[in-house]
């Protein structure tokens, strides 16, 4: 694995409350870390609370500056009892990044209706309910930042993905570009980042490494760390004139 190391430049998240979904594990666990090592507060939430437990505890093992919760992304009333449970402890909530997700990779002929619907709520109507819950609240109080991760496969239709898969995330690039338009002066900013080859899928595409790495420019894949690096712009307050943009983390993988 590689160690990175960056500068903040100014970045604080000094007295920001913030949730992050699927934040047990990979990209999300190390996006919660990136905010709380900036210095916020961190509601570490995911469909696994085991998960987002071990996450907490290695952050803040007293549990005042991290709290740790399930939270299904499927359901619209986990998002507004997650909004209730943090305002309670923290009287605020500043930043969500909507980072949970789930990929397949069933052969298009063998995808069930059913299977396809359940691939789009977790990637795609989760965002629409997370940015419909979360930017009311954030709208009234003149200040927040929604970052939702997407992917490589929504701009190139999916290579490794399978295609419910890439059309989610392709729909959840659209979403935060019509969110973003529309809290455009609130003091709310909607982006996206958008990841490509991550180590932390090594394990699932463990036959597939080299073929992948080969294809990468930079010849390798990205650390969950540098996938958090991106966030942590968009969701500080540097990011306040980044309105619906995506910014591609891929190693060169996919330009524009």
């Amino acid at each position: 694995m590689i160690k990175l190391e960056h500068d903040r430049s100014g970045i604080s998240f000094n007295g920001r409350v913030a949730l992050v979904t699927g934040a047990g594990r990979g990209i999300g666990a190390a996006i919660a870390r990136e905010l709380h090592d900036g210095g916020a507060m961190i509601a570490v939430t995911d469909l696994d609370p085991g998960n987002a437990q071990a996450v907490a505890k290695e952050l803040d093992p007293s549990g005042e500056t991290a709290m740790a919760f399930k939270l299904d992304v499927r359901e619209k009333q986990d998002f507004e009892h997650a909004l209730a449970l943090v305002i309670e402890r923290w009287s605020k909530l500043d930043i969500v990044v909507n980072n949970a997700g789930y990929a397949k990779r069933t052969p298009v002929e063998e995808i069930t209706p059913e299977e396809f619907d359940e691939i789009v709520a977790i990637n795609m109507r989760s965002v629409f309910l997370s940015c419909q819950i979360f930017s009311k609240y954030m709208k009234s109080r003149n200040y927040g930042r929604i970052v939702n991760i997407t992917s490589l496969a929504s701009h190139n239709g999916g290579t490794v993905a399978s295609p419910h898969y890439a059309a989610a995330k392709g729909g959840a690039t659209t979403l935060t570009r019509y969110f973003a338009r529309q809290l455009a002066g609130t003091g709310v900013t909607v982006n996206a980042v958008s990841p490509g080859p991550v180590a932390s899928a090594k394990e699932r595409l463990a036959h597939l490494i080299d073929e992948i790495s080969k294809q990468v420019p930079v010849g390798r894949f990205a650390e969950p760390s540098e996938i958090a690096a991106a966030v942590s712009l968009l969701a500080s307050e540097r990011g306040g004139f980044i309105v619906g943009a995506t910014i591609d983390v891929n190693g060169g993988l996919h330009m524009r």
